[in-house]
Order: structure tokens, then C-alpha cells, then sequence
């Protein structure tokens, strides 16, 4: 959230450029890797990273939603997984270019409905940033968490994940143990910060 309550569209682009380059981050033989999504693996969050953002599409403009469940993933894709993830960004990022830095009610896809311009976009931002977070860690790759965006995002996941605990979040950890910003983020948001795939 930005200072004056408007929606941070800086933390909206840099949650998108985080999931871009988590799966740019790839390599060819570990699309089947275990992730710290409880029965998906790196494809089926890829898919569901990719429909989460077609759905924020779908509820601002009425179009242009996912083509299958973004909770049941098929792990099967028709084109390059960069492509799955270019067309879901760029729609996404066309949608958002539409709406006001304060509208007051953003339709989400989000059991909440419209919400704040703010807290609609860091929802967003939210379910970008934790996915490109999994597809890193399951990976290899370095996380793409920075503390000034965990901060803001925990500033959002406050406000909320507790409805949506339970399918598209995990109980919170005990966040005593918890360490940075992005460590307290992922624990609030039932992630473990040393999750390995081994």
C-alpha cells in the first residue's frame, strides 16, 4: 500500500516480475519437481500461479478468465511455460492499467468481493509473490522475496488470507521462529522458509 492508501502498483509489478523470472528460472528437467504446494508440483503451480492472475482479469473486465481450474491443475501444458506465463502477465497488467489508483470497490475473485483499489492489488500481488517464491524454492533459485516486499505484503495478507485459509492458504506457523520479513510472511501464510524438495 502506498503511503496515502492507493494502490502500489510498483509492488503489483515487481510481484509479477518476480513469478516471470522464477520461471524463466527453470531448467527443462525440473518441471516435475516436488513444491511446497502440498500435491503440485513446479508445471501445476506454474498453471495455477497462471490462472490465479486470469482470474483477477476475468473479475475487473468480465473476460479473458483461466480455461481450467486454477485449484486442479492438469500439469499438462499446450505451449512453453513462458508463453502460459506471458499471456496470464500481460492480461493481468492490461486489466490493472484500467483500474483507478483509489477506487474504492476493485472486483476480485476473492470470496471477499470488490475490495479497496490497494488491498484488490496487493491481493494480487500476494498470490504472484508467493507462487514465484515456490517455483524458486523448489528450483534452486534464490528467493525472490525482498524485505521491503514482504513487509508490504504482509501488510495485505493481514487483511486477507484468514477467509481463505483452508484452500488457498495453509494454517499460519508459529511466526516466533521466524526471522525476516520474508520468512514471517511465508510462516503467516503456512509456507516453512526452509522447505527443500529432498
Amino acid at each position: 500500500m502506498s503511503e496515502n492508501g492507493t494502490m502500489d502498483r510498483g509492488l503489483l509489478d515487481g510481484a509479477h516480475q518476480a513469478l516471470r523470472s522464477a520461471v524463466i528460472g527453470v531448467a527443462p528437467q525440473h518441471w516435475s519437481l516436488p513444491t511446497p504446494c502440498d500435491q503440485w508440483n513446479v508445471t501445476q503451480v506454474l498453471q495455477h500461479a497462471a490462472g490465479d492472475q486470469l482470474a483477477y482479469v476475468a473479475a475487473i473486465t468480465g473476460g479473458g478468465g483461466p480455461s481450467e481450474n486454477p485449484f486442479a491443475p492438469s500439469g499438462q501444458l499446450d505451449r512453453a511455460p513462458l508463453a502460459v506465463m506471458d499471456q496470464a502477465l500481460q492480461a493481468a497488467a492490461d486489466a490493472w492499467r484500467t483500474v483507478a489508483d483509489d477506487d474504492p470497490g476493485v472486483p476480485t475473485p476473492l470470496p471477499q468481493g470488490a475490495l479497496p483499489a490497494w488491498l484488490a492489488a496487493g491481493a494480487c500481488a500476494l498470490d504472484a509473490a508467493v507462487h514465484a517464491w515456490d517455483i524458486a524454492q523448489a528450483t534452486g533459485q534464490r528467493s525472490p522475496l525482498t524485505p521491503a516486499m514482504a513487509r508490504s505484503l504482509m501488510a495485505v495478507a493481514t487483511q486477507i488470507v484468514e477467509p481463505l485459509r483452508g484452500f488457498a492458504y495453509a494454517p499460519a506457523l508459529d511466526g516466533r521462529a521466524a526471522g525476516d520479513d520474508a520468512a514471517l510472511l511465508l510462516r503467516y501464510l503456512g509456507r516453512r522458509p526452509d522447505w527443500t524438495s529432498s
